[in-house]
């Protein structure tokens, strides 16, 4: 490793959270080398009101509650509400991070609501229908608010049969395969773009960082994640990000 990298990795923020860089707390590529990426790119404004769609075990609620000093709503379909309270008490983040139990198809929020949507390694499994954005997302976006999503995607488009790594690391299930889209096609499944514009769009620099932390976890899928990375299957595979604003209704 380069002095010049190893002392951008230094300065990074998440590197204030390396606890948490463990199978207790990851659930898949690193969320917060993920994150810190992107809300470099993207600062926040401090304070506001956001929504982490997604939130896992919390670390991205915690991370953007201490760095962005927002309030922020810590939604989540598979994790208990009441485990991911304990810890928000125990980080000292329980008057600032409200853990829910959430389903990204029928959201409980009121419209307008909210300052920035975050999605970091989520997105991907609720929103891969067509128009789901401007339907089911930027409702709830404050007029100029901004989403800030994160999500694997592919290098590029694949033609022809699934690659038979790929198709292994599914498991089998074909239709694993329609959770993994290259940046353009994500672009093109955002909509009709109607409402809202994409401020960024690009690959994540993060990519070998975020997997070599989930590998270095512990995690029995991330040592079976690394076997199939020794074998190639980082070659097919990226990480894109997104910034998206919500117009205003007199721009469109």
């Amino acid at each position: 490793m380069s002095k010049e990298m190893n002392s951008n990795m230094k300065n990074k923020r998440c590197e204030n959270y390396r606890e948490f860089f463990s199978k207790e707390y990851l659930m898949g590529p690193n969320s917060l080398q993920l994150l810190d990426e992107m809300l470099t790119k993207y600062p926040l404004k401090e304070g506001g009101r956001v929504l982490d769609l997604g939130a896992g075990r919390g670390i991205t609620s915690m991370f953007i509650a201490k760095e962005a000093k927002a309030d922020v709503f810590a939604a989540e379909l598979w994790i208990s509400p009441t485990e991911n309270a304990k810890d928000f008490e125990k980080w000292g983040i329980a008057d600032r991070v409200i853990p829910m139990k959430v389903d990204a198809n029928d959201m409980p929020f009121a419209q307008d609501y909210f300052d920035v949507i975050v999605s970091i390694d989520a997105f991907h499994y609720f929103g891969n229908e067509k128009n789901y954005f401007q339907d089911k997302i930027m409702p709830y976006l404050k007029e100029d608010g901004v989403a800030i999503i994160a999500m694997p995607s592919l290098k590029k488009e694949i033609e022809g049969p699934i690659p038979e790594l790929l198709l292994e690391w599914f498991e089998g299930d074909e239709s694993e395969m329609n959770l993994f889209h290259t940046r353009e096609q994500w672009l093109e499944i955002l909509g009709e773009n109607k409402g809202y514009e994409v401020v960024m769009d690009f690959d994540l620099d993060c990519f070998d960082e975020a997997w070599n932390d989930w590998f270095e976890s512990g995690h029995k899928y991330g040592i079976k994640d690394k076997e199939f990375f020794d074998r190639g299957l980082g070659d097919y595979l990226s990480f894109v990000g997104l910034v998206i604003r919500r117009q205003k209704r007199n721009e469109y």
